[in-house]
């Protein structure tokens, strides 16, 4: 039988009673699984933290000592039990290291994504499929009208116009995958890092994601009158750099608004879609489905009588 509290949201987030754990707590917590090293998934100083191998290098580039007291990491479908909870992670495509939590609890599998997605994505593990009974996943653009366009033709874009280019992208997960599609599809291109990218860049290469050719980028070099090269900053880098000269500016990024105001428009997502959630939901074959991350309306009103779609938000 489903619990329908086996997962409950609190002050501090996205609790399992039954197993005294959190799943990306918003706030530091006892036990905290963590799908992936995104800031807003992995918050430091959790006494028990159980993820993946990358995963935790990265918490432990960025947080330091505080990283967590004690940090457990697991390899892919590598089962581990905690509290009476059978656990094991998944691949979920989304960046390096990130992962779906598959639970079992007398009988029933619960399956969390975090976040996730189906595209290609040659800088980080491929998204796998498993069957579960419950779906728990997020919907950040869970609507209809919304489909990303293939990574492969927004990056393209970048070919027409040999012009210099300021390109905000968060320096983990988006900047590795920028970079491997301008080293394939714009080859012309000379590819300039921020150091806050830069080693992140390294540990993706350590786990054995080659990227491709790129430098460290420094502000002498963004002066350089040289053309077809493509600068690849974190957004408040972006954001100051208001008064650039010369450059064209472009954000990827699946978020409209965040399109405002550029040269260039480059729509590229690490979420999925509305068609990629159907899909998902078709592989993973669940009873139900709860939602989080987003608004899960539209998947309430699609599905109505012929799947049951909880939206966890709700209980906020």
């Amino acid at each position: 039988m489903i619990l329908n509290d086996f997962l409950i949201i609190n002050e501090r987030g996205l609790y399992c009673p039954y197993g005294d754990f959190y799943l990306d707590p918003q706030l530091a917590s006892g036990h905290a699984i963590i799908s992936h090293a995104h800031a807003d998934h992995a918050v430091h100083g959790n006494n028990f933290v159980y993820c993946t191998p990358p995963t935790a290098a990265i918490m432990q580039h960025r947080y330091k000592r505080n990283s967590g007291n004690r940090i457990q990491t697991y390899a892919w479908s590598i089962p581990f039990k905690l509290n009476g909870i059978n656990i094991s992670f998944i691949p979920a495509g989304h960046i390096l290291g990130s992962a779906q939590v598959l639970m079992e609890y007398k009988g029933i599998k619960y399956l969390y994504t975090g976040d996730y997605k189906i595209q290609d994505d040659l800088s980080c593990e491929r998204i796998e499929f498993v069957k579960a009974d419950v779906l728990i996943t997020e919907t950040t653009f869970a609507d209809p009208a919304i489909e990303h366009p293939p990574a492969t033709d927004e990056i393209k874009k970048l070919n027409l116009s040999n012009h210099n280019v300021l390109l905000g992208a968060y320096s983990l997960g988006k900047a590795q995958r920028l970079i491997g599609l301008i080293s394939e599809h714009c080859p012309k291109r000379r590819i300039l890092v921020h150091h806050s990218i830069f080693g992140l860049n390294k540990l993706y290469e350590q786990f054995g994601f080659p990227l491709g050719q790129y430098e460290l980028y420094t502000r002498k070099l963004m002066k350089d009158p040289g053309q077809n090269m493509v600068y690849i900053v974190p957004p408040l880098t972006f954001n100051s750099y208001r008064q650039a000269k010369d450059v064209l500016r472009a954000f990827a990024s699946g978020w409209i608004n965040l399109q405002l105001n550029n040269d260039l428009k480059i729509l590229i997502s690490d979420h999925v879609d509305w068609k990629n959630i159907l899909n998902m939901i078709d592989k993973v074959d669940p009873s139900e489905v709860w939602t989080l991350h987003g608004n899960g309306k539209h998947l309430k009103a699609y599905f109505k009588n012929h799947l049951f779609i909880k939206i966890l938000n709700d209980a906020c």
